[in-house]
């Protein structure tokens, strides 16, 4: 049984190694417990040492009677109590080491996955603050090339509108300049209309005296 256990403790410390360095060989063993760890494998893990923590206090209580042993007999030392203590000693001081060295098999297993998620989550992070940082780029390009469109429209906007203003202060001048124009021809209208009119008086006028002057001679 001895050299069982000092089989499994020498494996456990083989495999504690590979999980320390970054070989194939570390990722094989990963992957072994994930699959140890799908299914009945954690059951059957606990069970085993279940078992072994079991045989662990039956050694530590044969100990205990072995000394209480030498304790009622007055001190007297029995060899072969001796080697029964000494090898009760050795088989739980190995599976104490055993049951010590699976739980840090099962801690670095842990941890490396957990760190294995963390280096996934971080480069998919990266991955999306670059894949935002690159839209985000071309989110501003796209806004700078619409406002220099807009500024462009802007200025045309502002040119047009000086040239509609020109256009509205030469037409009010034309029309001011018409409008007394206007009343200039209304001003020569009423002259000339006056002028008709005293003319066509001085015509009556007229008119009457030859009237009067052929009636005169006719009598």
């Amino acid at each position: 049984m001895i050299q069982l256990l000092f089989t499994v403790i020498f494996s456990e410390m083989a495999m504690i190694l590979l999980f320390v360095f970054k070989t194939p060989l570390r990722k094989l063993l990963i992957m072994s417990l994930d699959r140890v760890k799908r299914g009945r494998g954690p059951v059957m893990v606990k069970t085993v040492a279940g078992t072994v923590f079991v045989v662990l206090m039956s050694s530590v209580y044969s100990m205990v009677k072995i000394q209480k042993r030498w304790i009622d007999d007055g001190g007297a030392v029995n060899p072969t109590d001796q080697v029964l203590l000494a090898k009760h000693l050795l088989e739980a001081t190995l599976m104490g080491s055993i049951l010590f060295l699976g739980l840090m098999i099962d801690r670095l297993h842990h941890y490396i996955r957990e760190l294995r998620v963390r280096r996934k989550t971080m480069e998919d992070v990266k991955k999306q603050n670059r894949s935002f940082e690159d839209g985000k780029v071309e989110e501003t390009k796209a806004l700078e090339a619409e406002a220099s469109t807009l500024r462009e429209k802007l200025q045309q906007l502002e040119s047009e509108l000086e040239i509609k203003t020109k256009e509205v202060n030469t037409s009010e001048a034309n029309a001011i300049a018409l409008s007394k124009q206007s009343e200039g021809f209304l001003l020569e209208y009423d002259r000339l209309l006056e002028e008709n009119q005293n003319l066509r008086s001085q015509l009556q006028s007229l008119d009457l005296r030859f009237s009067r002057s052929t009636s005169k001679k006719n009598t």
